[in-house]
């Protein structure tokens, strides 16, 4: 069956020369040129994937990021933001509110193919896994099939696909360093570029979910020149 992309972008050109070609691709794209369109649209029929401009006539893609990941249904849908800007702190703002990843205008679509295709094997790993298989670890419970994570207070903290994916690479390597490098593979695909910070504020709003704010951090802890290090036990529920 056909993964379904929701594409939202003001630019007629764009939508029709990405429609067109996602669609020989194999993926099934709906397009839509603005804020209202989407919010329509996902509610009505959800989707795979959003590819969502920063740029809009009546809403920026930032809030509609937000509202994505407050979703009842669709929170943990991957989100990939094209941003014509060239400076770092949209694709920061973006990556903080829950995007999983950034492309800058102009791109190849052959570059958005790629990253959409690594971006859907991400988020179907572990569906497969039939009943539960949960995790403890410190004050926390991940469900790694709902992808539901619990405070021992109760609370339950919402994930984006990208916070799951590199939480489940800390989980699964604990008391283990992890290089940007093989966190940015893991997590989304590819290997960091020079100056791309996405490791990094990937790894800072995981920490936040986590209520590790300490100074410096007690959970997730950076140990320099090296990568970051899950500083805690992990053991299945009983």
């Amino acid at each position: 069956m056909s993964k379904s992309i929701l594409l939202v972008d003001d630019d007629q050109e764009i939508r029709e020369l990405l429609q067109t070609y996602l669609s020989r691709c194999g993926f099934e794209v709906h397009a839509v040129a603005d804020g209202q369109g989407f919010r329509q649209a996902l509610d009505a029929n959800g989707c795979d994937l959003v590819i969502l401009d920063v740029m809009l006539p009546d809403e920026d893609g930032f809030s509609l990021c937000r509202w994505v990941r407050q979703h009842p249904r669709q929170a943990q849908v991957p989100i990939i933001m094209l941003t014509a800007s060239s400076d770092e702190t949209d694709r920061v703002i973006g990556l903080e509110l829950g995007a999983d990843d950034y492309l800058g205008k102009p791109f190849s679509p052959r570059e958005l193919q790629a990253r959409i295709k690594a971006l859907l094997r991400r988020a179907g790993f572990g569906q497969e896994r039939p009943g539960g298989d949960v995790l403890v670890f410190d004050e926390w419970r991940l469900d790694t099939v709902s992808h539901r994570l619990f405070h021992r207070d109760g609370e339950e903290v919402m994930l984006s696909g990208a916070d799951f994916a590199l939480l489940k690479l800390f989980l699964d390597h604990p008391q283990q360093i992890l290089d940007r490098d093989t966190i940015g593979n893991a997590t989304r695909g590819r290997e960091p570029m020079p100056l791309d910070r996405i490791v990094d504020m990937a790894v800072s709003r995981l920490r936040q979910r986590l209520r590790d704010t300490e100074k410096p951090p007690r959970l997730i802890r950076t140990v320099r020149g090296s990568g970051y290090l899950l500083a805690a036990n992990v053991a299945p529920a009983n």
